[in-house]
């Protein structure tokens, strides 16, 4: 993309799509284990860390710039749901994402993203679909 994709918005106005159909990868920290949990929502969704840990049974916690790249090869603005580099990282998906037949998400850069549906979201990363947003 010629303009940035780096927000929800952003890539909502250089795609000429709804915020709500931007699959934002957002990237938390599993603290007992340090593992990296990914949870796919809805750009206009604000994610609730109490439902998180509701739904992993962990404590979750916020995830810095260094951790995200480190866990899954890729930046903070440019987070895809698939294709991470190193260890093995828990997905949840939004299930407000099914309204929507054609999605958007990061392809791994603040200037790239892919088409994509919620089906295809779920059958490329075995992402367990949830309720992730805030009420």
């Amino acid at each position: 993309m010629a303009d940035s994709t780096r927000t929800s918005a952003e890539a909502a106005a250089a795609i000429g799509c709804s915020v709500a159909q931007i699959a934002k990868s957002m990237v938390f920290r599993e603290v007992d284990s340090d593992r990296a949990l990914i949870v796919v929502a809805s750009g206009t969704n604000r994610v609730s860390t109490a439902k998180l840990a509701a739904l992993t049974g962990k404590t979750i916690g916020k995830a810095n710039a260094d951790f995200v790249r480190e866990k899954t090869g890729f930046a903070i603005g440019g987070v895809s749901p698939v294709g991470h580099a190193n260890d093995p990282v828990d997905l949840l998906l939004d299930e407000d994402l099914f309204q929507y037949d054609e999605l958007w998400a990061a392809a791994g850069s603040p200037f790239a993203v892919f088409r994509t549906t919620a089906a295809d979201l779920v059958a490329a990363t075995g992402a367990r679909v949830a309720d992730i947003k805030e009420n």
